[in-house]
């Protein structure tokens, strides 16, 4: 229709479309407001998740020495980073892990509320994804021992568990990623520093500019993770 009346040839009005940003209807219509919710409380919801990386072989990996074949160390696998987050107060809970079995993940659950329990939050519910280490009996068994709720987000809807995706863009960027460690069991100890900064000194633009530490009804604690 367009080319039809301006005279131009349809490769044409596509190519101006393209450039302007326009060239798919759907890019008419107005984007539906980004809605973000906020639990009112500490413990009411907590978000799990989990996320691969790499070991790192004797003397570093390639942030050290580069991509180079003869310097990569294959075969030596994967961990698993479990991240765990509380909705309303952002304090974060996480270990870097062998796999995410089923009893490594029920592993973790029970050590982070433990973490929580120690900060005086009760959680009452966890939301995770669909994978298989959330789908599990021993990860059932183990929210009913602690008297959790389960929720999992909606398939192919990643947002639904948007905090614990964030929380782990975020660890990755600024721990995994923020040195070039020369093993994996450097990059273990760091985290429970970066941990300790995130939540009682680093700055969280949805919390006003305070760590998430400033809503947790015991505030004053430090140590692992805490």
């Amino acid at each position: 229709m367009l080319g039809w009346e301006s005279g131009l040839a349809r490769s044409t009005v596509y190519a101006f479309l393209r450039r302007a940003g326009i060239s798919r209807l759907d890019r008419l219509e107005p984007r539906q407001p980004v809605v973000r919710h906020e639990r009112e409380r500490a413990g009411e919801l907590v978000h799990l998740d989990t996320k691969m990386l790499g070991r790192i072989g004797p003397g570093g990996g390639h942030r050290i020495w580069g991509r180079s074949e003869e310097r990569r160390h294959r075969g030596i696998g994967w961990n698993r980073v479990h991240v765990a987050i509380d909705d309303f107060s952002r304090l974060a809970y996480a270990e870097e892990l062998p796999d995410e079995s089923r009893a490594t993940t029920a592993g973790f659950l029970r050590r982070a509320w433990r973490l929580y329990g120690a900060h005086g939050i009760s959680v009452e519910q966890i939301l995770t994804d669909n994978g298989g280490c959330y789908r599990s009996g021993l990860l059932a068994q183990a929210c009913d021992e602690l008297g959790l709720g389960h929720r999992r987000a909606r398939p192919y809807r990643p947002q639904t568990n948007g905090k614990a995706e964030r929380m782990v863009r975020t660890r990755i960027s600024e721990w995994a990623y923020s040195q070039p460690f020369t093993d994996t069991s450097q990059r273990v100890a760091a985290l429970d520093r970066f941990l300790d900064f995130y939540n009682h000194r680093r700055p969280h633009w949805s919390l006003a500019g305070q760590p998430p530490i400033s809503r947790s009804p015991v505030n004053n604690l430090t140590g692992k993770n805490g």
